[in-house]
């Protein structure tokens, strides 16, 4: 009976080392981006023509559902090289843009 216990015990803690270990390497490669889902299905020419709207043309780059900012969010990038995130509601209404900061800075 003792040996049963030690066996689920031992069983136990290696659970709990995997799955640390799992998070920490989730949480060590600091890519804010791994979680984005991208738009998928009608709603992505749905968002992707309000945004394009928004910024008067470009091409569609990245969309993400979900966004901390919004519930959709497309990113363009204008003929002119620069980026702009076009943040869109359920509706598909845009509620906010604004040019990408991390574009800004790349030389």
């Amino acid at each position: 009976m003792n040996r049963s216990k030690q066996a689920a015990a031992a069983a136990a803690a290696a659970i709990i080392v995997v799955g640390g270990a799992g998070a920490a390497v989730a949480g060590a490669s600091g890519d804010d981006d791994a979680s984005d889902t991208p738009i998928q299905g009608p709603a992505l020419e749905r968002a992707e023509e309000a945004a394009l709207e928004e910024t008067g043309g470009g091409t569609v780059t990245e969309t993400e559902v979900g966004d901390e900012e919004s519930y959709y969010e497309v990113e363009v990038t204008l003929d002119n090289g620069d980026q702009v995130d076009v943040q869109l509601d359920r509706d598909f209404t845009v509620v906010g843009s604004e040019e990408d900061s991390e574009a800004e800075t790349d030389d």
